[in-house]
């Protein structure tokens, strides 16, 4: 019995031997089949962009906060700890993330075998970068809001996708036949939103922002920014420039005024009142609508309630967007 009892024990010693060693080799070469790729963002547009086409089969993070100014933002030791254990780390660029690109520069340092994906440097080349108010060229940040041109938003799900092949080859199915619904659903989109612009009055289709988020979108779509309020060190307008945008509202002749969820100010009150024009309370570009959970709580989402908010005040209609839904491809 006690025989028996010690060849028992032996082989569960072998069999846990042969489990712990093909555990340990998994971790270390990353094996997809016992191990998902941990995928860092940044705002929540583009973690949402990645969720649509990463799904199940990544563990995703994403570290701005909604309602937190993407410009500023610090991180805290607990996001350098994530972006540390990160696989991949996927972020705008076009230094919108500094604080972010140089813990995860710091981090491949350490460890070659994390990546980083930048996904607006390789979105367009240096020479249609925008430069505007909030991001004039002498100060060498052009304006990085990328995503709210949905061309590019698409662009980024197809550098998100091969990413995730290159990575995880064994999950390679499932990212492409993600990418395809999503790049359909950003395609009604897109197609969506052409149609309702050209429903705004042509002397309409004109942007007065508090952030100068706008820059790659109005060409996109047939609209002009006519200026933005807050300065490029993202603190007050002065004097000259409030009373320079009020004369600018009165000869332009725009109906709306459009504020942001970011950046309360009186100022907007100010320049409405004066210049007799509606003040439209926000547009958000990185700011999802809704509660984690809801249909509506995604990316697509942002843009419809986005165009609601933005193509109403302005005198047209959004009826060519209104059978798209926006609930996210990954879990349909």
């Amino acid at each position: 019995m006690t025989t028996l009892r010690n060849y028992l024990f032996s082989v569960m010693g072998i069999v846990v031997f042969f489990i712990s060693l093909t555990t340990s080799y998994a971790q270390e070469n990353n094996t997809p089949e016992t191990d998902m790729l941990d995928v860092v963002t940044s705002v929540a547009p583009i973690t949402n962009i990645v969720q649509n086409i990463g799904g199940e089969k990544i563990n995703l993070i994403g570290l701005v906060p909604e309602g937190v100014n993407s410009h500023t933002f610090e991180l805290v030791p607990s996001d350098a700890i994530k972006i540390n254990k990160a696989d991949l780390i996927i972020i705008d660029g076009l230094n919108l993330e500094a604080d972010v690109e140089k813990t995860a520069n710091n981090a491949i340092d350490k460890n070659p075998k994390i990546q980083l994906l930048k996904l607006g440097d390789n979105t367009i080349p240096e020479d249609q970068w925008i430069f505007d108010f909030s991001f004039p060229k002498e100060k060498g940040d052009p304006n990085p809001h990328l995503w709210l041109n949905v061309e590019y938003a698409m662009k980024f799900a197809n550098l998100t996708r091969d990413k995730l092949i290159e990575m995880d080859p064994s999950n390679s199915e499932y990212y492409t036949e993600n990418s395809k619904k999503y790049n359909n659903l950003l395609k009604q989109l897109d197609d969506g939103i052409k149609k309702s612009v050209m429903t705004i009055p042509a002397e309409n289709r004109k942007l007065l922002t508090y952030h100068d988020s706008w820059a790659y979108f109005v060409p996109r779509y047939g609209m002009k920014v006519i200026g933005a309020i807050q300065p490029s060190d993202f603190g007050e307008p002065s004097a000259k420039d409030i009373a320079n945008l009020i004369d600018q509202v009165r000869a332009e002749k725009v109906p709306a005024i459009f504020a942001s969820e970011v950046f309360p100010t009186d100022i907007v009150d100010q320049i409405a009142k004066e210049g007799n024009i509606t003040i439209v309370e926000t547009l958000s570009d990185d700011d999802l609508p809704g509660n984690p959970g809801d249909n509506k709580y995604s990316y697509v989402g942002m843009m419809l309630e986005n165009m609601k908010n933005m193509i109403i005040p302005l005198g047209g209609n959004i009826d060519a967007l209104k059978t798209i839904n926006p609930r996210n491809v990954s879990t349909a």
